[in-house]
């Protein structure tokens, strides 16, 4: 009889084990099925930081292109405006040239 008792108690207990054991086998395959989810998450948040960076560098280009240009343009409307300016000191200090000389004409 105590030989029955001590079969069912081991039986019991190697049940028990296998049972673990196969409960351990579904964690780990969860704990890797989950380390791959991160893995899979990490590679696709570094791609889009390396998408957001190459953007901003693409947009800080842009904006240089066009801070470059906006100088061109304002330095050619301050030439303009030069050129003007002098033409008409020009013709002014023509015109008083011109006043003078009929003035001193006229004595």
């Amino acid at each position: 009889m105590r030989k029955i008792i001590l079969a069912a108690a081991i039986a019991t207990s190697t049940l028990g084990l296998a049972a673990c054991a196969e409960e351990a086998n579904e964690a780990g395959n969860t704990v890797d099925a989950m380390a791959a989810e991160a893995d899979a998450a990490v590679n696709d948040t570094a791609a889009a930081a390396g998408e957001a960076a190459d953007g901003a560098g693409e947009m800080a280009g842009d904006a240089a292109d066009a801070t470059t240009e906006a100088a061109g343009d304002a330095a050619d409307a301050v030439s303009g405006a030069a050129a003007e300016g002098a033409s008409e000191v020009e013709k002014a200090a023509e015109g008083a040239a011109a006043e003078a000389e009929k003035m001193m004409a006229g004595e």
